[in-house]
């Protein structure tokens, strides 16, 4: 991801937050649909071996902040999911392990888009927990006092904000979801927190 300009990546912030994308020229705007999924990668720094368990980085930390620094906080907040991805030993991928099926997987995918499509039957334009509107969430996703200080703890720490917050709701629900709960538990949401490591102060170092 870092290897696009800056200037073309901040593009990419209206289309993600508002789901259309529009063309101004001198005499007409016209708006087109953009609801997408984005999917992206980026090394820690640019050799790729910051934070590496055995080899060693050729980068100063200038470069590495840099590099960085090519993703603006604004860009992340708009991202779900940030899911930090260390090497591998060769020990782990050729143990014998026995994993969850993917149809497991797929079935649980299944039922809880299921609960979705029912959560939002009378909201037109609304089919899954990413495309609430801020109204609804404070409606649906309804959490106790322990999730509340736990989301607090969570702000106050990694000085998240209000976006970032929306986020949590939003994904610690879809998680519940594919548990089958009713209710979003704490735990639902210390997974949510986990997955915005890339909010974290100094995450690169």
């Amino acid at each position: 991801m870092p290897e696009f300009k800056r200037t073309v990546l901040e593009v990419m912030r209206q289309p993600m937050e508002e789901r259309r994308v529009t063309i101004s020229r001198a005499r007409v705007s016209i708006d087109f649909p953009a609801s997408f999924m984005l999917i992206a990668s980026m090394n820690p720094c640019p050799c790729g071996y910051f934070n590496h368990p055995d080899k060693e980085c050729t980068c100063s930390p200038v470069m590495v902040q840099r590099y960085l620094n090519k993703i603006s906080g604004p860009l992340l907040d708009r991202i779900d999911l940030h899911v930090e991805v260390t090497p591998v030993a060769f020990s782990e991928l050729s143990a014998e392990k026995t994993s969850e099926p993917s149809t497991n997987i797929r079935d649980r995918v299944i039922k809880a888009r299921e609960i979705q499509s029912l959560r939002f039957e009378g909201h037109e334009g609304i089919y899954s927990n990413a495309q609430m509107s801020s109204k609804l969430l404070k409606e649906i996703c309804v959490i106790n006092n322990v999730g509340q200080n736990l989301l607090k703890t969570a702000m106050d720490k990694l000085n998240l904000s209000a976006r970032a917050y929306d986020r949590i709701l939003k994904v610690s629900r879809t998680i519940a979801d594919l548990a089958a709960s009713e209710d979003i538990r704490p735990e639902h949401l210390a997974e949510a927190i986990q997955y915005r490591s890339l909010d974290r102060e100094g995450w690169g170092g």
